[in-house]
């Protein structure tokens, strides 16, 4: 029989407080009862001897000092899941919100089961998003964690929406190939943008989606990537699939680790954020990967937005060290209407090279990026000289790199919201390109292959 805790000591909150507790776990799940009939849901966040602070799920309106009673469970937070979860949408503690009930009898601890290092495989083969930037000059290697650096106001939503709609493993069956979609302090029009685009697209029934919106609790902003991360590690080492996780944002999620802290009063470390940020964002990022003796897969697209563009925010920052490279946005493209608005120069995939090329996508794919990479980096110091002494005035070949340049943006980089390419129709553009240049000027790509593909 469970023993019922009836008076607390203090409200901080979305904390409660009580002593007097024997037994208590850390991160155990609690039933809260309000006035004898509201029922909450909370989680032991903080242990001291006999005292107990609680983190409460929803808000804790309602929750005065008499009136409510605890009770400890004795059980970690677990969410339901089947195959069925597919084509459905969750908050972020894992209860159904579009109308419909769930129910499994397998129940599985949100912080998920740790993957051995031995037991990891290393990433390989890339998974196509239709995303010439992307699939070309920073391929997603399946079992990568991938961030997205973006900035205020410009178009990750709409990056993420494509993402899912267009992304696809080259050989894979449909059917073995899933998206989780995690969104974490988003606002109601962008929730509707995101369920209509899936359905529109036909795609929702590969998707799972965990909504928390910003007017939702913010410890429920906590849980919603590990209630999506458990859910992927089900449908992938379980369910033999292949899947892709999209969190966004996780700068959401920071901010409402950050107000939580503050209100456990920790000590706060770089701009307030607590000093343990570095290690519970990579308890999310680490949750990727592929696993030996497991046919699954779980790839990681986090997105993030640097407040003031700066790169430098202990978000970036920490996701930057963790993570095997990223996509950053550029203002200065968008400003040019163009989408998506890729900075291909400070972007990078670090699994990149060993799982593109002959057997993955073709012979030339290496050279052909190292290249266009090259003469893309060519093209900023030529506008950088031509501001200065007038376009006039430079050589006949910087001339060549300047449209070089204007015809990466608009025909490489600029190919729309709808826009879906598979990896060889990328490459062909980036060899058109090339022809903008003089032959000797591509020295990165053998010969073998200019004659083969420079026609």
């Amino acid at each position: 029989m469970r023993v019922k805790y009836l008076k607390l000591d203090r409200i901080e909150g979305p904390l409660i407080v009580l002593s007097g507790v024997r037994e208590a776990v850390f991160g155990e799940l609690v039933d809260i009862e309000v006035n004898g009939s509201q029922r909450k849901k909370g989680k032991v966040v903080q242990i001291d001897r006999d005292r107990v602070v609680i983190q409460v799920f929803e808000s804790t309106s309602g929750i005065s000092l008499g009136n409510t009673s605890v009770a400890f469970t004795g059980h970690p937070m677990t969410v339901p899941l089947s195959r069925d979860i597919l084509g459905r949408i969750f908050n972020g503690i894992g209860e159904p919100i579009d109308g419909a009930g769930f129910y499994s009898d397998k129940k599985y601890d949100i912080n998920g089961r740790p993957i051995n290092p031995v037991g990891r495989r290393y990433p390989r083969n890339y998974i196509q998003t239709g995303i010439s930037a992307i699939d070309g000059l920073t391929t997603l290697i399946r079992g990568q964690k991938l961030p997205i650096f973006s900035g205020d106001g410009l178009p990750h939503n709409e990056l993420a929406a494509q993402i899912v709609k267009q992304a696809k493993i080259a050989g894979a069956r449909e059917d073995n190939f899933a998206i989780v979609f995690a969104a974490m302090g988003i606002k109601h029009d962008e929730a509707d943008f995101f369920r209509k685009q899936f359905e529109l697209s036909g795609v929702l029934n590969k998707v799972v989606m965990y909504v928390n919106l910003a007017d939702d609790p913010i410890v429920e902003r906590i849980t919603t990537p590990r209630c999506a991360l458990t859910a992927a590690e089900y449908l992938a080492f379980e369910q033999d699939m292949h899947i892709l996780v999209i969190m966004t944002n996780m700068t959401n999620y920071s901010e409402a680790l950050r107000e939580i802290s503050s209100a456990r009063e920790e000590v706060p470390s770089r701009r307030g954020y607590p000093g343990y940020l570095y290690s519970d964002l990579a308890s999310l990022y680490e949750r990727a990967g592929m696993i030996k003796n497991a046919e699954g897969s779980i790839t990681q697209i986090p997105i993030l937005t640097m407040p003031n563009d700066d790169i430098t925010h202990p978000v970036p920052d920490l996701t930057g060290f963790i993570t095997e490279g990223q996509i950053i946005l550029s203002r200065e493209l968008f400003q040019k209407n163009i989408y998506p608005p890729i900075n291909v120069l400070p972007s990078l995939s670090r699994l990149m090279k060993e799982s593109i090329g002959e057997g993955y996508t073709r012979e030339d794919h290496p050279d052909l990026a190292n290249q266009v990479f090259s003469a893309y980096s060519h093209v900023q110091d030529v506008r950088s000289l031509a501001q200065v002494i007038g376009e006039d005035d430079l050589s006949e070949l910087d001339k060549k790199y300047l449209e070089f340049g204007r015809q990466f943006e608009q025909k490489l980089l600029n190919q729309g919201f709808e826009g879906n390419r598979d990896v060889i129709e990328s490459l062909d553009i980036m060899w058109e390109l090339l022809r903008v240049l003089p032959k000797e000027e591509l020295n990165r790509i053998k010969p073998e292959y200019i004659d083969k593909y420079l026609k």
